[in-house]
């Protein structure tokens, strides 16, 4: 039979179903539990009850040594209660039941007789005897000398409503299976209500019809269900509102970065027109007056040349990121020629530390990294060594033993033009962009970078490491 001929249930009809069946499952293995319980209960009960009675009958026994008189002389606690006694041979050597003979079996192999002989007692439940064609319930009792008495009562209409169990225990698990069974449809039905509205909601999202209040998903514990229909709700606007922040962002940066440009600008060209002009009005002054004019001409110069060479740095990663060529580096030389040039110009210990390692990235912005941070410590820290220490992985450390900077400047040390010290930032030449290239050209390289001032300045980054090249 194919799909159109089955009989499609509702989801609701599907989970009341499977609730029902769990719980009569549930309901029905506990009432046989109960059950069995309450009639091994019972069971003990009447079986030490006889116990009790044939002890007593082995006591007089022993007192005055006829069997008879000890049966006779003690009450019997049920009616029609049989009595037999069998010696240490297993063969019966009393009966109290004067209408049928002594059975010739021997009784040994009977559960009760042999559990009897082991454990002192025994007991068989409604076991047929072959002798008077009656079933028993067998009870014996085990003496010391090896004798046994066994009592047997006759399953009739009074023993079977002894061990019977209680039926109110049923009629109320009866009770209570409804009552399970009329709570799982009403909280199915709730469910499936619930789980229509929510499937409206949805649908009514992915076409971007207007939701109105009355059609909002309700408040129960569809968690998971109702989160999955509010991202397909907000997903569009939310994509567009990222998309309005990226740009919004995008034109903040490029409005900051022209403003501090100009501004930057400002004052190494108004130091060189200021030389220009006294050298062009006052040909008559020194030698060694012109010659300090245009050394500071040369170096506002440089200073120029410096910024507009990071500005275009800046320029270009922010621009065409995912545009700059990349290839294999030999990332560990790299770092070793860089410090290698860095230790001619500067007294400062530079030690490297690391394996040789690799990477899938651009050798001028690598470079850019390492020389930037090699810089900053000769510039500003007033260290007398800097550490560079590097993993297989690609985790990097460069650290320098120098004065640090205060805590409240670290979390905007990365950004454009941030300057702790102004006027000894641009006296020792700096443009204020080295740290935020070092960020960027880590963040093309799928690294991250943080910086902690304990003891010194310390830079904490990653480089993407290419394991394939070794």
């Amino acid at each position: 039979m194919g799909m159109a001929g089955r009989i499609k249930l509702s989801f609701h009809t599907r989970v009341l179903l499977t609730v029902l069946a769990l719980c009569w499952i549930l309901v029905g293995t506990f009432m046989i539990f109960q059950y069995q319980r309450e009639k091994e209960f019972k069971t003990t009960l009447l079986d030490s009850r006889l116990q009790t009675y044939n002890s007593r009958i082995i006591d007089e026994y022993i007192k005055n040594g006829n069997i008879e008189s000890a049966v006779s002389g003690i009450g019997s606690p049920l009616e029609n209660l049989r009595i037999t006694v069998i010696d240490s041979a297993g063969y019966v050597i009393f009966d109290n039941n004067d209408s049928t003979p002594f059975p010739v079996s021997n009784h040994n192999d009977r559960p009760e007789i042999r559990d009897a002989r082991i454990l002192g007692q025994g007991h068989a439940s409604e076991r047929h005897s072959e002798s008077d064609d009656v079933n028993y319930f067998y009870s014996a009792t085990a003496s010391a000398d090896g004798l046994i008495v066994r009592s047997a009562a006759p399953y009739s209409h009074t023993l079977k409503e002894i061990l019977h169990a209680d039926s109110t225990l049923l009629w109320i698990m009866a009770v209570m299976t409804l009552v399970m069974s009329m709570i799982g449809f009403v909280a199915t039905r709730k469910i499936s209500l619930s789980i229509k509205r929510l499937n409206s909601f949805a649908e009514k999202a992915e076409r971007g019809e207007h939701i109105f209040e009355e059609d909002a998903f309700p408040h129960d514990e569809l968690g998971s269900i109702a989160s999955h229909i509010v991202r397909l709700y907000v997903q569009r606007d939310e994509q567009h509102r990222e998309a309005m922040k990226l740009q919004q962002d995008k034109t903040r940066l490029k409005k900051q970065l022209t403003n501090n440009i100009n501004h930057e600008l400002k004052t190494p060209v108004a130091a060189m027109l200021a030389c220009i002009d006294l050298l062009r009005d006052h040909p008559e002054l020194p030698a060694d007056k012109k010659a300090e004019f245009f050394d500071r001409i040369h170096k506002n110069a440089l200073r120029l040349h410096s910024l507009l060479n990071d500005v275009s740095e800046i320029t270009r990663m922010d621009e065409g990121a995912s545009m700059i060529a990349k290839t294999d580096i030999n990332l560990s030389g790299l770092i070793n020629d860089i410090a290698s040039e860095e230790r001619l110009r500067t007294d400062m210990e530079i030690i490297v530390e690391g394996p040789d390692i690799s990477i899938y990235g651009n050798r001028h912005l690598l470079e850019s990294i390492f020389r930037n941070l090699i810089d900053n410590a000769i510039s500003y820290s007033g260290a007398s060594r800097l550490d560079i220490k590097y993993d297989k992985e690609g985790n990097f450390i460069v650290s320098d033993n120098g004065c640090g900077i205060p805590e409240e400047h670290l979390s905007h040390i990365f950004e454009r033009f941030y300057r702790i010290d102004k006027g000894r930032s641009r006296a020792a030449g700096g443009t204020g962009l080295g740290l935020a290239i070092v960020k960027n050209a880590i963040a093309i390289h799928d690294g991250s970078i943080r910086v902690s001032s304990l003891n010194g300045l310390t830079f904490i980054f990653n480089l993407k490491v290419n394991k394939n090249v070794t």
